[in-house]
């Protein structure tokens, strides 16, 4: 790319506008050139906006400390000095949702990590490995918008990393029942050990609107674009619990699953090894080089040695074994802040540039 587009971060000071920093510092085609965040933070620089609140293992990168942070709510201003923005805004679902459609009708493409647009119906909520071609429901977004260039995508929750990809790579023996359980690492939440103490030595069984992003997102990254709009896949079925765990980094699933035509172990592990998608064969610069791996031993994958695979951007899957109620059972391992947020959402725009989608303004 002779010139790098250039990108803004709405919700820069959050956590997940956090993980985008970092991710981004010297992006071959992206560069951070906006920071928007809060009217309380705007007029700031990011140093100072962000304070002893920075929660990343690596520094704050030179290149955005002194940006001045924008307020999130002057639109028009923080559109015409991008050409396409990420979105970590932390608001009601309802002023998301209005705030990003603000922005793809300023002509500028969205790339949201929020789950307001998740279930608008023109809106492609991506898996770049998985569903790719449901970039395609974009055109009749912008019949909607009546915009030439400006949209939204999403990429689906961070709870689903861990087991949706299997599905995707098992399609072929028709995956129809699941029961989940996903240990979600406290990051999830937006949160360290430090401003959570209570989370230290504790699970806590309950977390906000998950099990049903857990049982839906899949089916509707599954599903397929018939008239202009997304239509979630009617199978598998899946329930699911989700319990927050004292981990940081890492959303690990226990699974059960039954098939419509029973594969063996081997099959399923072969499909797993050697599933590829969109960014492996356009070989976007965040793209995995092999995006599900196997790990043979019986104590893997673990938090601690893997959940960093591939830059926290592949998946680890073990444990798969016939069920005694079930056919198979298996553990999935996945970053929730890389993979399955802010990492998440840059694959999507560096798949989204590779189709021609996000472009100079």
């Amino acid at each position: 790319m002779d010139q790098k587009l250039k990108a803004g971060i709405l919700g820069a000071t959050g956590m997940v506008g956090q993980r985008f920093i970092a991710l981004l510092e010297n992006h071959p085609w992206f560069e951070v050139v906006t920071v928007a965040a809060s009217p309380r933070s705007a007029g700031k620089t990011y140093e100072e906006a962000v304070g002893d609140r920075w929660k990343m293992d690596t520094p704050m990168p030179e290149a955005v400390k002194k940006l001045t942070v924008l307020n999130v709510n002057d639109v028009e201003h923080v559109a015409s000095t991008v050409d396409f923005v990420f979105s970590a805004v932390d608001m009601t679902k309802e002023e998301i949702k209005a705030i990003e459609e603000e922005y793809a009708k300023t002509e500028t493409p969205v790339v949201s990590n929020n789950s307001a647009h998740r279930w608008t119906p023109d809106v492609p909520m991506v898996v770049p490995e998985i569903n790719a071609e449901h970039f395609d429901v974009i055109v009749d977004q912008k019949k909607r918008l009546g915009t030439t260039r400006g949209f939204i995508a999403v990429k689906p929750n961070c709870s689903i990393q861990s087991y949706a990809p299997c599905l995707a790579a098992w399609k072929e023996f028709g995956p129809k029942e699941l029961v989940v359980t996903t240990y979600q690492a406290i990051s999830g939440a937006g949160k360290t050990f430090k401003d959570w103490p209570e989370m230290v030595e504790n699970i806590i069984p309950f977390i906000g609107g998950e099990e049903e992003k857990s049982e839906q997102e899949p089916l509707r990254v599954l599903g397929k674009v018939e008239n202009g709009e997304i239509v979630k896949a009617e199978l598998p079925r899946i329930t699911c619990q989700c319990v927050r765990v004292p981990v940081l980094n890492g959303h690990t699933a226990a699974v059960f699953i039954n098939f419509e035509k029973k594969p063996t172990k081997e099959q399923l592990i072969e499909k797993l090894v050697s599933f590829r998608g969109f960014p492996q064969e356009a070989e976007l610069p965040s793209a995995p080089k092999q995006f599900i791996r196997y790990l043979e031993e019986d104590n893997r994958p673990q938090v601690k040695m893997d959940v960093d695979y591939e830059n926290g951007m592949g998946v680890s899957i073990g444990r798969l074994r016939e069920d005694s109620m079930y056919d198979f059972k298996f553990i999935g391992l996945s970053h929730n802040t890389v993979r399955g947020a802010a990492g998440g959402a840059v694959l999507c725009a560096e798949a989204l540039t590779a189709k021609g989608y996000i472009a100079k303004k």
